[in-house]
């Protein structure tokens, strides 16, 4: 038996229970996990309420983004009890075990620390995927970050500045030190107009990319933000409402649009492509570890609390103080 976070029926987050469950079968090509952090996201209140585009049979426990220590494998699987790890789930991250697919099961060198490994298995490939597959930017470029405090918009930072860029960051005036720090050129705050900024900033040229997590009234301007070439990538609608593209804007500047949806990489789409793209995700995990390793990415934990204190947690993601991500720890 294990303590789990259980989702039993569609529900408010607030209202989900620890209860003690039974540990997940083992299957085949897979590892089973101590769980030693687990990322809290604002999409968890979503799937817990059945609105999201994924639907866990019930009961589960949500939670996809995990960190802790293999303590068994499969037969074939090479990855040996013992090995320090973090993973990606369909859901079962808010309890003391989960079992991962190995393709998704990723070894953590052991200067790396355990609680900030939770934003790899999302957060930073849904930036560097947005970055480094749906744009052209090279080194010198400029590229403009919504939402830049948040998890994957930190990861933007960090990545674009890996990548060679110059970086236009943007968020709330309290964050701003700490995206200075963490390299971008231009910080500009979240509650103010931003075009004129930007162009400014750019000498008139405009951004190569925009990476959009928020949607909502800051997409339009952020067309207009961008240079002749460049992709804006819409990734979330944080902002309250998704946006419509502008068909003529896209022909007369010569610019683009382009979605990207991690999920669809690790099996969260309709067809279940994850063994299809395994070795293109797994060399970018690999990319995103090696740029940590030389300190060029830097995953930033805002706050940690035990699993009991599992609405406590969310209630600091939505309340959107977090800079960086909020985990849970489950063994505590």
């Amino acid at each position: 038996m294990m303590r789990a976070v259980v989702c039993e029926s569609w529900r408010p987050f607030e209202e989900l229970e620890l209860k003690e469950v039974p540990a997940p079968a083992m299957r085949p090509g897979a590892v089973r996990i101590r769980i030693e952090a687990v990322g809290v996201s604002f999409a968890t209140q979503l799937v817990v309420q059945g609105k999201y585009q994924r639907q866990p049979p019930r009961p589960f426990s949500p939670g996809t983004e995990i960190a802790g220590t293999v303590i068994e494998a499969a037969p074939g699987v090479d990855i040996a009890p013992g090995t320090r790890v973090f993973a990606v789930l369909d859901w079962g991250g808010m309890a003391e075990e989960a079992v991962a697919d190995a393709i998704h099961v990723v070894p953590l060198p052991d200067e790396l620390p355990l609680d900030a490994a939770v934003s790899m298995p999302i957060s930073y490939p849904t930036a560097g995927a947005s970055l480094l597959w749906r744009t052209d930017v090279t080194e010198g470029d400029w590229v403009l970050v919504h939402g830049a405090a948040g998890g994957v918009g930190l990861a933007g930072v960090e990545i674009a500045k890996a990548m060679g860029a110059r970086v236009i960051a943007r968020a709330g005036a309290a964050k701003h030190a700490l995206l200075r720090d963490r390299g971008a050129d231009v910080v500009l705050d979240s509650a103010e107009p931003f075009r004129d900024a930007v162009m400014q900033a750019t000498g008139g040229q405009g951004c190569m990319a925009v990476l959009d997590v928020l949607g909502g009234d800051d997409f339009d301007p952020s067309l207009r933000c961008l240079r002749e070439g460049g992709t804006l990538v819409t990734i979330g609608y944080a902002g309250g409402h998704i946006p419509t593209v502008p068909a003529n804007i896209l022909l007369l500047k010569n610019i683009a649009v382009a979605g990207l949806n991690w999920g669809a990489y690790v099996g969260w789409s309709p067809g279940d492509n994850r063994q299809l793209y395994a070795r293109r995700v797994r060399a970018l995990w690999g990319q995103l570890v090696e740029w940590w390793q030389q300190g060029k990415l830097r995953p930033e934990v805002h706050a940690r609390f035990p699993l009991a204190q599992f609405r406590e947690a969310m209630a600091e993601v939505a309340a959107r103080r977090s800079v960086g991500r909020v985990v849970l720890k489950p063994q505590e």
